[in-house]
């Protein structure tokens, strides 16, 4: 085995409507969506869908009305959590027999580190254990870092491999536009075309001074690295703890007052600060989701004087943040999430500038 080290990012193929063909062979090759209880006359939204489903271009997170509306005669299935968990462990425990260390992303994705002298051949042999075990398929990319791994898979999908490093870096990604980087919604890549950065070579050339003084000291510099292609290299198989503890509603009848909304908002605190409490971990930040008719949604937080393991402080915190909401409009959605002091005292949303999010 050669010395070099290399990171695999390991995503399974339109996971969540691929285990629901699984179980109903009869699916396959037809447009299938899968989102709340399956019924798109309700306020729900695509948990997924497949690719035939995509390709009239239904997407992650919009509403299923809209879905049906693109695809009339999809196929609208319910979740089924406790399936896609099974199936996701099978996948993960597959890949754990390979002798590379694995850190967990979710349910349909993994990090793979090893050290190999053929990361290729390491790649097709993660998707062979996942199909044998699950019957699913997966895309696999390579990378001398987690980023230009997690980017690589995008180029591999369906069910293919791609290796993106630092030689390569420039040549695939600079000419893309900011928008294809991990970590790079929407907002942000709005953002920065303000800034006049509109491709990845731009934000790469970008002066750091400029983007921190958009994005603060701590994203500046991420947003500076990521449009290197530079990024975390070690891959850690330490158990998944969670960052915090999340609940939210979408309502079947828009709220229309100010105590509709603060109910709701006490509820739905009250429900987050107790799955807190079951941890034992105390609360250390309040964010506070919402969707206004007909879908727009913004978030807003604020970081607790002190980490607390009060009830009464984490709803407090929430209804602060629901007085600056809007109550000339109605809502469709709130959510509350309270964040936990990590294990070894930390903040999560410090720790995780990409990947903490509501």
């Amino acid at each position: 085995m050669s010395d070099e080290a290399w990171v695999l990012h390991v995503d399974l193929d339109q996971f969540i409507a691929a285990v629901e063909v699984l179980r109903r062979p009869e699916l396959a090759g037809l447009p299938v969506i899968v989102g709340g209880r399956g019924d798109p006359t309700e306020r729900a939204v695509v948990s997924t869908a497949s690719y035939e489903a995509r390709a009239f271009g239904v997407g992650s997170g919009m509403p299923l009305k809209v879905a049906v509306r693109k695809v009339p005669d999809a196929i609208v299935l319910p979740v089924d959590a406790p399936a896609y968990e099974e199936v996701s462990e099978r996948v993960m425990t597959a890949l754990r027999g390979l002798g590379a260390v694995v850190e967990v992303l979710g349910w349909d994705e993994a990090f793979l580190g090893a050290r190999t002298d053929a990361p290729e051949a390491l790649a097709r042999r993660a998707q062979e254990v996942v199909l044998e075990a699950t019957g699913l398929h997966c895309s696999v990319g390579i990378g001398d870092n987690k980023v230009r791994a997690k980017i690589a898979t995008t180029f591999g999908k369906p069910a293919g491999i791609f290796r993106l490093t630092a030689e390569s870096w420039a040549e695939i990604m600079g000419e893309r536009p900011t928008i294809d980087l991990w970590g790079v919604g929407s907002k942000i890549s709005r953002r920065l075309a303000a800034l006049g950065i509109l491709t990845v070579d731009q934000l790469a050339a970008a002066p750091v001074e400029v983007l921190t003084g958009e994005f603060g000291p701590r994203m500046g510099v991420w947003y500076s690295e990521l449009g290197r292609g530079v990024g975390p290299a070690v891959v850690d198989d330490s158990p998944w703890v969670a960052r915090g503890h999340s609940r939210e509603t979408t309502f079947q009848h828009n709220l229309t007052t100010p105590e509709e909304v603060t109910s709701a908002v006490r509820e739905l605190a009250g429900q987050a600060a107790d799955d807190a409490a079951a941890e034992g971990r105390p609360v250390t930040r309040v964010t506070l989701k919402v969707r206004y008719a007909p879908f727009e949604t913004r978030t807003r937080s604020h970081k607790l004087a002190a980490p607390t393991s009060g009830r009464d402080d984490v709803v407090a915190a929430a209804l602060e943040l629901a007085e600056g909401l809007d109550h000339d409009r109605e809502v469709r959605l709130l959510g509350v999430r309270a964040e936990m002091v990590m294990p070894d005292g930390g903040d999560p949303v410090e720790r995780t500038p990409v990947r903490g999010r509501l």
